[in-house]
């Protein structure tokens, strides 16, 4: 099985050089203080134009919460527009109900501009009332919504590393969404969270840059850390 590495990127300078690192997809945001925002028309064009690595575009308009107004998703849908006028059908979004359920309505009227969409839900799915049900409605989606980017409903996957676990046994009994666990991960504390985990693909930020910081480049030995330890399990078949 092999055990895909994704890393946040914000501009092409740094999507270069973690596919020069080794990376095997990138979700592209802005705004990373406020937990990521959907990037600019230019810093898209020249992420797509820099890399050949698979590249997951941020749509989320403001941090407020995740619920959209028509407002919102008008501008969702543009933003959308934009990204498949650029040759890619790749995005990450995430949009719940006022009763902090999926937002089918908005995912319905996101499909509709293009069937082939492959999109990463994000993390406001770890703001559902019931992770499970909520799992269940995306799976209804599961020929666009290829992944889920969870924490399994808590800070971060250390502590959410069991529900993290229970929703990789139901993606893959119901051959559904894969499970992307994303939050806290890094070089220390990867190898005890898959052991538990057993998911296929994991999402890395900060933990991968120098100084733990967005503001600086990544650092190529953490990086590698991470890379060995994930081709170790790829040989393991684990």
């Amino acid at each position: 099985m092999k055990l895909i590495f994704e890393v946040i990127v914000q501009n092409a300078e740094e999507a270069k050089q973690a596919e020069y690192l080794g990376v095997d997809r990138l979700e592209l945001v802005s705004a990373i203080s406020e937990g990521g925002l959907t990037p600019s028309y230019g810093t898209i064009k020249q992420v797509l134009q820099a890399v050949e690595v698979p590249v997951q575009v941020m749509i989320r308009p403001h941090s407020y919460n995740f619920y959209y107004s028509e407002a919102d998703i008008a501008i969702i849908l543009e933003d959308i527009k934009a990204v498949l006028g650029l040759g890619s059908n790749r995005i990450v979004f995430g949009g719940l109900t006022k009763d902090n359920a999926i937002d089918e309505k908005a995912l319905a009227e996101i499909i509709k501009l293009d069937s082939k969409l492959d999109i990463t839900f994000h993390r406001a799915f770890d703001e559902v009332v019931s992770q499970e049900a909520a799992y269940h409605t995306l799976l209804h989606y599961k020929q666009q919504v290829k992944r889920i980017l969870t924490s399994g409903g808590e800070t971060n996957c250390e502590a959410g590393k069991d529900n993290l676990k229970k929703l990789v046994n139901l993606s893959e009994t119901t051959n559904g969404p894969a499970i992307l666990p994303g939050s806290g991960l890094g070089q220390a504390n990867i190898e005890p969270i898959h052991s538990v985990v057993s998911a296929s693909q994991y999402h890395f930020g900060k933990a991968l840059r120098k100084g733990g910081s967005f503001a600086q480049g990544f650092d190529p030995e953490a990086f590698s850390r991470i890379k060995q330890f994930l081709g170790v399990m790829d040989d393991r078949n684990v």
